[in-house]
């Protein structure tokens, strides 16, 4: 391990200590940013800085321990890690032992934010054992010159190197050392797992000598080989209608009047018409992403888009009535009037009214005047409900009146309430379907006591009742 196997509670301890006292700082100079533990808000540049925990008063790595800083934390590392390997003795202060001295074990492998390359670390140069006194000093050897050259230990295979180990020649001597991807541990070249030390940003495999990173989903190597850059799935248009990018993923999103289906990037309409009943007033028509309401015939879609209003075919002239008729319109339709025809012993008296003369004998059992009105009428209508009044427009002294219906409701739909001793009022007692025509004879008998009068006059009352409630 390249930390320090202490007593983890202390150090935390330390730390924390450490941590502390560089808030209640923070805090005694003002500042209320709160920052992540092991960084300090600056008000200078109005961020958040790594707090070096290594400069605090009181040095949280123990014993022969070196304090490494790190962005937000800190390592503690063993102080000979940072000596030089070895120290090169000056040459007349060598000795020559039979065989050459074990070198010490080498550091870790450095690196920093960026992820260098693990270095190859060095053991100390080695010389070659001489017994007898020679005109070139240890490890050179007299040229053909005359002059003395260096031996190349290496490619002569005169060094003692360990089988694992590569031989570097040196001036005068040779090197001992691992190649890339390895360092000296006990005189053996032993792999070093660059994983184990963040060489790699998100995923690594550590190989013999070597490591490969990779990236998870959604993102791809930079051409460093370690970090690691976000795809924009969106630019290869992975959604059937919007697209919106995320760190190492996306998100689809549908038009209005669409939803997202399970498979997380294509849309289905939504058919709204189904999510209320009464989002249209008369029938509701599903559109891709949209509806429409529409409306029966002889209503047109109002300005709200979902009422029906009805279409007044006697106003626009949509409608085949002759000249000679009168036409009435009514909710969802129109009726064409012929014009009036008094049937025999009536004669036509005034607009739209018949009369019997009393001189006449075959009047004598017959209402005196027959009123023809019209009227329509909404089948959603409630009940009861006032639909008609009727009253006596000349009134004689001791007279009296009764109202009554005396044809056309066979169904029981009305009533007659009489209001007064003169006017009476047609009610609708039960709920009426349409389409349909009703076509009832409301009587008013005017019965006189005092000269033996009794008489009788019908309002011939047509009733237009729609097909729909609007």
């Amino acid at each position: 391990m390249l930390f320090e196997a202490c007593d983890l509670r202390s150090r935390m301890s330390v730390r924390m200590l450490a941590v502390l006292t560089l808030t209640l700082l923070s805090i005694r100079s003002g500042n209320t940013q709160t920052c992540t533990e092991g960084f300090i808000y600056d008000r200078r540049i109005r961020q958040c800085i790594d707090v070096d925990e290594c400069r605090t008063p009181m040095n949280p790595c123990r014993g022969e321990m070196r304090c490494i800083n790190q962005n937000g934390g800190y390592l503690c590392l063993p102080r000979g890690m940072f000596n030089p390997p070895y120290a090169r003795t000056p040459l007349s202060d060598l000795s020559y032992p039979e065989s050459p001295a074990q070198p010490p074990a080498q550091s870790p492998p450095r690196f920093s934010d960026t992820y260098p390359q693990a270095p190859v670390p060095a053991a100390p140069p080695s010389y070659p054992i001489v017994g007898r006194s020679a005109p070139c000093i240890l490890g050179y050897t007299l040229g053909e010159d005359g002059t003395c050259v260096d031996i190349d230990e290496c490619e002569v295979n005169s060094h003692q190197c360990n089988p694992t180990q590569v031989c570097i020649n040196t001036a005068g001597g040779y090197t001992c050392s691992c190649t890339e991807g390895y360092w000296l541990i006990g005189g053996q070249c032993q792999d070093i797992d660059e994983c184990r030390y963040g060489y790699c940003q998100q995923l690594c495999a550590n190989m013999p000598g070597s490591y490969s990173c990779s990236c998870n989903i959604g993102f791809v190597l930079n051409p460093d080989g370690r970090t690691c850059q976000d795809v924009d799935e969106c630019e290869e248009t992975p959604c059937a209608h919007g697209c919106f990018n995320t760190y190492g993923s996306f998100m689809c999103n549908c038009g209005e009047g669409f939803e997202l289906a399970s498979d997380g990037t294509t849309c289905n309409d939504m058919d709204e018409c189904g999510f209320a009943e009464f989002l249209c007033q008369h029938s509701c028509v599903n559109n891709p992403g949209s509806y429409s309401c529409v409306c029966p015939p002889g209503y047109l879609v109002y300005d709200d888009g979902r009422s029906c209003e009805d279409i007044n075919e006697c106003e626009t002239g949509n409608n085949t009535c002759r000249t000679e008729q009168v036409c009435f319109n009514f909710q969802g339709s129109y009726k064409c009037l012929d014009p009036l025809q008094c049937d025999v012993p009536y004669i036509e008296f005034g607009d739209n009214q018949c009369m019997c003369l009393a001189e006449n004998l075959a009047c004598q059992d017959n209402p005196f005047t027959v009123l023809f009105r019209h009227m329509d009428l909404s089948p959603g209508r409630s009940v009861p409900a006032d639909v008609f009044q009727m009253q006596a427009t000349t009134r004689y002294p001791g007279a009296f009146y009764i109202f009554q219906i005396k044809s056309g409701n066979e169904g029981r739909e009305f009533h007659m309430r009489q209001t007064s001793d003169a006017s009476a009022t047609l009610v609708l007692s039960r709920p009426i379907k349409g389409p349909k025509e009703i076509i009832l004879d409301l009587e008013m008998v005017t019965i006189n006591n005092v000269i033996n009068f009794r008489g009788s006059s019908v309002i011939r009352l047509t009733i237009f009742v729609a097909e729909h409630a609007y």
